[in-house]
């Protein structure tokens, strides 16, 4: 059966997360609900991670397996005209070795978080953002981000139905930037590692913007990480400014 990989990007305000829920409409459900409008189904589709309700993407990965040879182009095309009118396309699609797979196969994950910091709310990206209404010290975030750079126990950052058999992970980077966008300011969060335990970006995002607010010293962060402790994370931001914006493979199906 050949295989495919598929690039995908979605709103996941108008999802209950990706993966496929009994009465609920996620990400998995309707792009396995489309392949089956091409080839007689069940059709069961693997990502390279599962995003939670209301988490978007910009390029989440997914696999699929068909019965017969699709030229990859004219197969995006025919899943994105049965996804229509729901908020999620197929971006692009490449033929794969049959032993690639679109979770075991990456090296790393990128994900973004915006923040808008002004009083008056965002009108034109209501449910894409963190919306504050108060500034943030963005020197003092950097300062803060700096501490969970590396090797560490993540247990302070880890939600408690995470299934990971371990805490330990290495954050490669976090970059914490000022960018101007066409519908004002935003505050950016990237940050890149292999993996991720679950609910970790918003955990860690949640403690910085408790340290940008002023609440917390930078050095804070180091502590609450050392502690170990779930209780001592700051509040967990919200899912709607969290993106996941790239995933990484040694040899890039799509040639990026």
């Amino acid at each position: 059966m050949p295989r495919y990989a598929l690039k995908v990007e979605y709103d996941g305000a108008r999802f209950a997360g990706w993966q496929r829920q009994a009465d609920q409409v996620t990400v998995q459900g309707e792009i396995e609900h489309a392949l089956a409008r091409l080839e007689p189904g069940p059709h069961t589709i693997a990502a390279a991670g599962r995003t939670d309700a209301g988490v978007h993407a910009l390029g989440q990965v997914a696999q699929c397996d068909l019965t017969r040879e699709w030229e990859p182009f004219r197969l995006s095309e025919a899943l994105n005209y049965h996804l229509r009118p729901l908020p999620v396309a197929v971006t692009t699609c490449a033929r794969v070795p049959d032993d690639w797979h679109a979770r075991f196969s990456a090296t790393g994950r990128r994900y973004l978080y915006r923040i808008v910091a002004r009083r008056a709310p965002p009108a034109l990206e209501a449910g894409r953002v963190w919306h504050l209404r108060r500034g943030l010290d963005v020197a003092a975030m950097r300062a803060g981000a700096a501490h969970l750079v590396g090797h560490h126990d993540f247990t302070t950052f880890r939600a408690s139905i995470c299934q990971a058999k371990s805490p330990v992970k290495t954050l490669d980077a976090v970059e914490v930037a000022e960018v101007d966008t066409a519908t004002g300011p935003e505050i950016h969060l990237h940050f890149a590692a292999r993996s991720f335990l679950h609910n970790q970006v918003r955990s860690m995002v949640g403690t910085l913007e408790r340290v940008g607010a002023g609440a917390w010293p930078p050095e804070r962060v180091r502590d609450v990480l050392e502690m170990r402790d779930r209780t001592a994370c700051g509040p967990v931001a919200p899912p709607e400014g969290l993106y996941l914006s790239r995933v990484i493979y040694p040899d890039d199906p799509f040639g990026e």
